[in-house]
């Protein structure tokens, strides 16, 4: 089954107008409101539930690490917006890697002021 990801960039063009706009009535604003302390926070929080679905097994399983994966990724792009990054430019940074190997990648930054040089992330 295939699916667009113009929802992606729908909402992604919403969480950048509630950048912008900060309607009171937002969990969005909420978030943007406490910065990247609380943005960051949500994502950390996303990303130990999705790692913990990631280990259910069967269809249950699956949906809910498929749930928790679209968590993980709203607030990321909420952080994206409240950072004024489009997911264009992540798709690009990601465009541009495509012909080099990770690890060939990595090694790139090594020494260089990239805080996440030092850790594993392939």
């Amino acid at each position: 089954m295939s699916h667009s990801l113009d929802s992606l960039t729908r909402l992604m063009q919403t969480l950048q107008d509630r950048a912008e706009q900060r309607p009171a009535d937002s969990y969005t604003t909420r978030l943007m409101e406490g910065g990247a302390a609380k943005i960051g926070g949500k994502i950390r929080e996303e990303a130990e539930e999705l790692i913990e679905a990631a280990g259910e097994s069967g269809d249950e399983g699956r949906d809910h690490f498929i749930y928790e994966a679209g968590d993980l990724i709203y607030h990321t792009l909420v952080l994206l917006a409240w950072r004024g990054v489009d997911l264009q430019e992540v798709a690009q940074e990601l465009a541009r890697r495509e012909d080099t190997s990770g690890l060939a990648e990595k090694a790139s930054r090594t020494g260089s002021s990239d805080p996440s040089s030092s850790s594993e992330s392939e």
